[in-house]
């Protein structure tokens, strides 16, 4: 039996959720692959998709050592986005939405914000859009606020204790984005940053923010 061979631990651990995404992940993760910052994994956690999103994802698997694959039963994003931090072995951890992509400089640029600022724990924002979007504001039921307004849950990007020391997303069906940011600020140091705008926004038929603000 071949003896498995462990990578040295990567400075930044990328964790992708998905479910029945599997036009989208080409580009997501060679959007990854396209890093200026090359010392990075990439776990893509897939939440049960019943579509062929282990066909488009296994030949980076055979390709790649640093993309690892996992699979459970369909128990929702927030399930989806723990397994993935509990996976990785980053000594940072971010996100990455299956349907969005970094620009090639994502990840250098928010290493070197972290660098520069090493007293911070938590970062989020610097995304760019195509169009304005407004969703539902978890905080007044009834009413839209604009995306650019909100905490961005993708855009995260954290000392990998953040994700363990808040025991990670809460499992609430809106807003667990919102709900771990403010958790983060009671007990961590945080900051909100708006350049560069490297990360890549879209808003997928399938996405909750979608389903809430029609619902709204």
């Amino acid at each position: 039996m071949t003896p498995i061979q462990f990578d040295p631990v990567p400075e930044i651990s990328v964790v992708v959720c998905t479910y029945n995404r599997a036009t989208y992940l080409d580009k997501t993760i060679n959007s990854v692959l396209n890093q200026t910052f090359p010392n990075w994994e990439l776990i893509i956690a897939d939440d049960g998709s019943q579509d062929h999103t282990f066909e488009i994802v296994n030949p980076y698997l055979q390709k790649f050592n640093n993309i690892r694959y996992l699979k459970h039963q369909n128990k929702k994003q927030c399930y989806a986005k723990n397994a993935g931090i509990q996976a990785s072995f980053g000594k940072y951890i971010t996100l990455l939405d299956s349907d969005d992509s970094y620009k090639p400089n994502h990840l250098e640029s928010r290493i070197e914000y972290m660098r520069a600022n090493p007293e911070v724990d938590l970062i989020e924002g610097g995304f760019y859009c195509e169009e304005e979007i407004f969703i539902a504001d978890c905080y007044q039921p009834g009413k839209l606020i604009n995306l650019r307004d909100c905490v961005l849950g993708p855009t995260f990007f954290g000392k990998r204790k953040v994700f363990f020391e808040l025991g990670g997303f809460k499992h609430i069906s809106y807003a667990e984005d919102a709900e771990f940011w403010a958790r983060a600020e009671k007990i961590l140091t945080t900051a909100k940053i708006t350049k560069p705008e490297t990360y890549n926004y879209t808003r997928g038929e399938n996405s909750i923010t979608k389903t809430f603000s029609e619902i709204s």
